[in-house]
């Protein structure tokens, strides 16, 4: 009796404990319009607080996080907090019409969250439309309070957010595109912490950092660009990945990151190279052969205290169609199972999914123009289902309050049509590159364990898409290129220390497995996470049912959610 009672005082303290070391961050978000001129000529675009990127948010693990955003813009709006878990705070996601309605002009919604078993660097952008080209930010997440990174703390810290620009209104640029069925114009730069950098005629500005020589510092890389993945170096340096996703991991020697829209990574930078300027430049990596894309470098500057003035040394980035260099960056990444929150891979899986993913087409309708290919519209699909959007109720209302006819639960769990996913004589191959709109989820037992083959096609063209999980990290076991092969495939797993992601670049003309475990309630949106994808239906959603207990179960939604 004594004994129970000491070990129920013991837990009891240690809860105690746990919650006086959490804080609660409460920010303001205030959405509105501001007039830029980062290159060449003056822009309205949406803003956070007036600054672009919008305000960095800095937590410990186990904070509460309340941001209260008043929508001031024109334009319909959610705010997504990009890889954070929303343990049974679904509500607080954010994306438009999957887990809310938007927060219309002149409105408020306020995000409420406790971020739970996560360290790193992590971000949060809008989820409306093409919003997030200048709705962003990054959201730091240190370790607890009294505890420590697992590698050395460094010197100093410098988030490094690489956006992409257009002269031109956002919105319009993907209502146009939209409207006849092409692709949308590609953009006219590319950013570092918003300025374009010296490479670009009449640019706004160059971001610039101090160094000490010989003090260790940690980036904090995070890719907000719409349509890019970007190669990232610095000249004369190498640095040490210890983290992508807010995921810890083995410490990686490189001189180049690759890094797709959605994913973070931090990298150790030792400041060890003679007293002078270095840029630091960013340029994309182009796996689609033959498509057009914005092809500048943004360049940022690193300066050595004391340093005499001189011109930066420039660094050789690699070919923008360099996918060796990529998929050895991003193959290589291994989980460092000694530090904090790291579980061992299940082994036990409950539902198996073979995933194809790809562009596609819908037919042109009557009496209408489409700039399509083959004069049809562009689209895009996951087991040739074209996701399309509710707009009437959000469908984590529909879930929590059992509404019929805003998703159906039928999203195939195989291609409908086995064919030689990635040979590019089938890109235009009618029969296999028309596809329709649905809005096709799947329905998961709580707590079960999914494994997805995410298989790229040559369909329309072959390119490496970066595919997001809202609500969960998941285990990347193995990737490769061609078609998967289910005999041998299993025998490339990393079961041991596998890394850890929420979004993947799945390789040009191949494929990658990733397995989680659904343990939390509610809907859950997987796409891609290029918007030009997005917004033609490169999508769909997981449905995790309620647990067993209140704990293990959806809470219902706060007052003041969005209406549609």
């Amino acid at each position: 009796m004594a004994r129970s009672m000491l070990l129920s005082f013991a837990l009891a303290l240690l809860a105690y404990s746990s919650l006086a070391s959490a804080d609660i961050v409460e920010h303001s978000f205030h959405v509105q319009n501001l007039t830029i001129s980062p290159l060449c000529q003056q822009q309205v675009v949406t803003a956070v607080n007036g600054t672009l990127p919008g305000p960095i948010i800095k937590v410990h693990e186990g904070d509460r996080l309340i941001v209260h955003v008043c929508n001031e813009s024109p334009y319909n709006l959610t705010i997504h907090w990009h890889g954070i878990f929303q343990l049974r705070s679904g509500w607080s996601d954010g994306p438009a019409y999957v887990t809310q309605c938007p927060i219309l002009p002149g409105n408020n919604y306020t995000y409420n969250f406790t971020i739970t078993g996560q360290e790193g660097t992590l971000w949060w952008h809008a989820h409306f439309k093409t919003l997030r080209e200048t709705v962003y930010g990054a959201l730091i997440i240190r370790p607890r309070k009294g505890h420590s990174y697992p590698f050395p703390k460094p010197h100093g810290e410098f988030p490094i957010l690489l956006g992409e620009w257009w002269n031109a209104n956002i919105i319009d640029v993907d209502d146009q595109a939209l409207a006849v069925g092409g692709a949308p114009n590609i953009s006219n730069a590319f950013t570092i912490n918003g300025r374009p950098g010296d490479l670009y005629n009449c640019s706004d500005g160059t971001h610039k950092i101090k160094v000490v020589q010989g003090k260790t510092y940690l980036l904090r890389i995070i890719n907000a660009a719409l349509n890019n993945q970007l190669f990232f170096k610095i000249a004369n340096h190498t640095m040490k990945v210890v983290a992508v996703d807010a995921s810890y991991t083995n410490p990686m020697e490189t001189d180049v990151i690759v890094i797709a829209p959605g994913q973070t990574v931090d990298a150790l930078l030792t400041a060890d190279q003679p007293l002078a300027s270095y840029y630091m430049a960013a340029h994309p990596y182009t796996s689609a052969a033959g498509v057009p894309f914005d092809n500048t470098t943004t360049t940022g500057i690193i300066t050595y205290e004391y340093a005499t003035s001189s011109t930066p040394l420039m660094p050789t980035l690699p070919a923008n169609n360099d996918t060796p260099t990529a998929f050895k960056f991003y193959s290589n990444l291994t989980s460092l199972v000694k530090g904090p929150y790291w579980a061992p891979v299940p082994l036990k899986v409950d539902r198996h999914m073979f995933v194809t993913e790809g562009l596609g087409l819908v037919p042109c309708g009557a009496n209408q123009t489409c700039e399509g290919p083959l004069g049809d519209i562009f689209a895009a699909s996951m087991n040739n289902a074209s996701f399309v959007l509710p707009t009437k109720l959000s469908m984590l209302q529909a879930f929590f309050s059992n509404v019929n006819g805003i998703y159906t639960t039928d999203f195939p769990k195989n291609p409908p049509l086995v064919f030689n996913y990635t040979d590019s004589s089938n890109s235009f191959n009618t029969s296999l590159v028309i596809t329709s709109k649905s809005t096709k989820v799947t329905k998961l037992k709580f707590n079960s364990t999914v494994q997805i083959v995410l298989q790229n096609t040559a369909l329309v063209g072959i390119e490496n898409h970066p595919i997001h999980l809202h609500g969960f990290n998941f285990y990347v076991l193995a990737q490769g290129f061609g078609n998967y092969d289910a005999i041998n495939g299993p025998k490339k797993f990393n079961l041991d220390n596998p890394q850890m992601r929420n979004t993947i670049g799945v390789p040009v003309g191949g494929w990658a497995v990733i397995r989680f475990t659904a343990n939390n309630p509610g809907v859950w949106f997987l796409h891609c996470h290029l918007d030009a994808h997005l917004a033609v239906g490169l999508g769909t959603a997981f449905v995790v049912e309620n647990g067993p207990t209140p704990l293990t179960s959806l809470p219902p939604p706060p007052s003041d959610l969005p209406h549609c």
